[in-house]
């Protein structure tokens, strides 16, 4: 007995413990809860607010109003945010979806896809401007970190229109082509307009978002479920929120003179593949390759900028006072890494600043 004390002290000592830390992360995280921003892009009647409710189980659009011809030859792109909260098995999911009412709607659509794109430019920005101030703490974290781009089915392809906002886009959000209303096709039409959809993406260099690589540790089902969405793309969808009765069973789905369309019948469309995608398997990745890539090149871009107005402006200085320390050819290179270094110690000094700020604030509250 003796003995087995020592041996279980010994085994204590050995134990430091930070194999709880994912369990930690866990819980922190948990308690945070989790954001995610969707946006769906594509022409009116495409069926987008019915697939997104049917994904998500809600109704974002119950008040919409259907507009008029008239209204729809006159219409301009819309910015319109829906925000829920959703929660399931005590993980709250803050879900943002952008809708883009008017796209693609106008007789004349040259650069309709121009407010799209300056509202990812503008939430990079907000979160730009949030990270570099002293409070970073409470940082809300608006960022487009998906895009559901609709392809009509009816039509050759992708049209020009789909061509230039793709590649507007394809730089700053994660774009995930989507064949709307499948159901209008055949399962061999389906193939292929999805086979021509994929080469014209690969034709007009558009690069949509690209599935991470399995580890090699992967178990086999999942490199299998892997490449089954891999070669998915662009996801051909069927959306219905309508309970049909198909086989004796209530199921959502719509109702044809020849049969039942059934929504989660992954024989009839892709819509449990991309359900899946989205919430399952990919979200995080989603979330961070738009942080670490999109985000990142946007905020590299902004540095870059700010670097080259601040150089310029002392040049003008020295021109107007006549004064030239070195050729102005040289200037640039050695004035834009002292600027970078004084980014940093500013940013260092930023940082001490917070962590005075709330020992004064932990000081006077215990005080």
């Amino acid at each position: 007995m003796q003995g087995s004390v020592i041996y279980q002290d010994d085994q204590d000592k050995e134990y430091v413990g930070f194999a709880t830390l994912p369990n930690q992360v866990h819980r922190k995280t948990v308690k945070k809860g989790f954001t995610f921003t969707l946006m769906v892009v594509g022409e009116s009647g495409l069926g987008k607010s019915t697939l997104i409710n049917s994904l998500f189980l809600t109704d974002l659009n119950k008040d919409r109003k259907v507009p008029n011809a008239q209204e729809r030859i006159d219409q301009t792109v819309d910015i319109v945010k829906h925000t829920v909260g959703i929660e399931e098995k005590g993980i709250k999911l803050r879900l943002s979806i952008i809708d883009t009412p008017g796209f693609g709607d106008a007789i004349n659509n040259t650069e309709s896809w121009k407010p799209i794109e300056d509202y990812i430019d503008q939430q990079f920005e907000q979160y730009f401007r949030d990270e570099s101030g002293l409070n970073r703490r409470n940082i809300q974290d608006n960022r487009v970190h998906c895009c559901l781009y609709f392809i009509s089915p009816f039509g050759h392809g992708l049209r020009p229109l789909d061509v230039e906002c793709m590649k507007a886009l394809h730089e700053k959000v994660n774009i995930v082509p989507i064949l709307a209303k499948a159901d209008s096709l055949t399962q061999e039409e389906v193939f292929r307009k999805k086979m021509q959809i994929r080469g014209e993406v690969k034709q007009f260099g558009i690069n949509i978002y690209q599935f991470p690589e399995c580890d090699s540790d992967e178990d086999e089902d999942f490199k299998c479920q892997d490449q089954i969405l891999k070669g998915s793309i662009p996801f051909a969808v069927i959306g219905s929120n309508v309970q049909v009765e198909s086989k004796g069973r209530r199921v959502r789905g719509r109702i044809y003179p020849w049969g039942a369309v059934e929504v989660e019948d992954p024989a009839h469309s892709d819509f449990l593949l991309l359900r899946n995608m989205l919430v399952r398997t990919h979200m995080q990745d989603l979330k961070d390759v738009t942080r670490e890539t999109h985000y990142e090149n946007f905020r590299a871009q902004c540095i870059q900028n700010m670097t080259r107005m601040v150089v310029q402006e002392r040049k003008r200085r020295w021109v107007e006072s006549g004064y030239f320390p070195l050729p102005l050819a040289a200037v640039d290179t050695e004035r834009e890494r002292l600027i970078f270094e004084k980014d940093e110690e500013l940013r260092r000094m930023q940082e001490v600043l917070q962590r005075i700020q709330e020992q004064m604030q932990r000081s006077q509250s215990e005080g």
